[in-house]
This record gives structure tokens, C-alpha cells and sequence, in this order.
């Protein structure tokens, strides 16, 4: 596997494909694409030339923070290993960048594979378009 990330700013077809995928049609959200995605950088995995997982990431407020965003890796790559795999690709893009940690906004039924991950959580539940999430963040 390998993970090839984006020009800043530049939301590429085949992340766009895998997270209406995941998040729209599978899991039903509404508002998959936002303004974020032209400040952040994005990652595309990859299993035998083909794109199979994504996620951003971008820079908070105190610029030694960064963000990781929708982290999606294909029904049929669950399980794999992928989504391990995509999360340290964030995490050494965020060291390259300057980053000292990295935070994410994990939907609760996920928070045990960010743990097994090396996150932790932080603050309250709240709501993403009906679905509870707890912020999570792991120093670099």
C-alpha cells in the first residue's frame, strides 16, 4: 500500500468518490463537503494502483495543531489494516509540516480503532448531523 497526498487546497475525483461513498450513501450524511477542503491537504491510499482510502488534514488556529478529517477506507478494506496505515501517513504528514499533535473528531462507534491507534479521547459527545462524535488527539 501507499498513500499519495494532494497539492494544498486541490480535493481530488478519487477522494471525492470514496467519501460520498462511505459517508453519504453508506452512513446517509447530508453535508460531506465543506469549505475545509480547500485548506487542507488530502490523502489518497492505495492497494495495487488502486484508491481504496482518504483523509485530510489541515492546520488548526495555533498552527501546531493539526486536523484529521474524513478518514474513509472502503467497506471491503475494512479490516485490513488500511485505516491504521492512513492514519500514520496523517501523522507523518503533520510531523513534516511542523505539527506537534494531531486532533480528529471521531464518530463514538469508532473510537476504539483510534484508540488501538494511540488516541485519546477529550471533551464531551456532541452531535454531527445525528451522529455522536468526540474529539480525540495524540501528540507527535
Amino acid at each position: 500500500m501507499n498513500c499519495r497526498w494532494s497539492a494544498f487546497g486541490c480535493l481530488p475525483d478519487a477522494a471525492k468518490q470514496i467519501r460520498t461513498e462511505i459517508f453519504v450513501r453508506e452512513q446517509g450524511f447530508d453535508e460531506e463537503f465543506d469549505d475545509m477542503d480547500m485548506c487542507s491537504y488530502h490523502a489518497l491510499l492505495q492497494r495495487d494502483g488502486r484508491d481504496i482510502g482518504t483523509a485530510r488534514i489541515f492546520f488548526e488556529d495555533d498552527r501546531q495543531t493539526m486536523h484529521i478529517g474524513r478518514v474513509a477506507v472502503l467497506k471491503s478494506e475494512r479490516g485490513s489494516g488500511s485505516g491504521s496505515i492512513l492514519l500514520s501517513a496523517c501523522e507523518q504528514k503533520a510531523k513534516q509540516l511542523g505539527a506537534q499533535r494531531v486532533i480528529l473528531g471521531a464518530q463514538c462507534r469508532a473510537m476504539k480503532f483510534y484508540e488501538r491507534n494511540g488516541f485519546r479521547a477529550f471533551g464531551e459527545c456532541f452531535d454531527d448531523q445525528g451522529c455522536p462524535h468526540r474529539m480525540m488527539e495524540k501528540e507527535l
